[in-house]
């Protein structure tokens, strides 16, 4: 019997594959579980607009992601900090300060998306990497001077 998964199911399929099993599996299994549905014409034409649909939506998402990757790497975040003769600052820039930075230039970003190792504690300009959706990765540049 042709099945068509609608959830993930160990050692079977992914959601969405169109298997072939034994009748009984899938009568007294699958089917009344909802983990799967017959594989008849119907449904097979059902997944396929679904499949599109989940495409367009993923391709206007990645636009969407590349205009924010876009907006946010014209930014350059200034920052002016009490520091020691050394460079050293009295104190760190961290991803909330960048965010916020961002969020006053226009830009919304989470600040869970900012990938820094360890806080900012040098002068002199720093490059940070904001990981957005779909493996898109925007850089932002980071200055700090020391305030006279």
């Amino acid at each position: 019997m042709n099945i068509i998964l609608n959830e993930n199911v160990d050692g079977l399929g992914k959601i969405g594959d169109v298997l072939k099993v034994k009748p009984g599996y899938a009568r007294n299994f699958l089917l009344p579980r909802g983990l799967a549905v017959e594989a008849n014409v119907r449904n097979v034409n059902e997944l396929e607009h679904n499949k599109r649909q989940l495409e367009r939506k993923l391709q206007r998402q990645t636009q969407a992601t590349e205009l924010l990757k876009g907006q946010i790497e014209k930014v350059a975040c200034n920052f002016t900090l009490r520091s020691s003769e050394e460079g050293k600052l009295f104190g760190s820039v961290t991803t909330q300060d960048i965010a916020e930075k961002l969020a006053a230039a226009g830009v919304e970003v989470d600040r869970k998306k900012i990938v820094l190792d360890e806080a900012i504690k040098t002068l002199g300009e720093h490059q940070v990497v904001i990981k957005l959706q779909h493996g898109i990765v925007a850089t932002v540049k980071v200055a700090v001077t020391a305030a006279a």
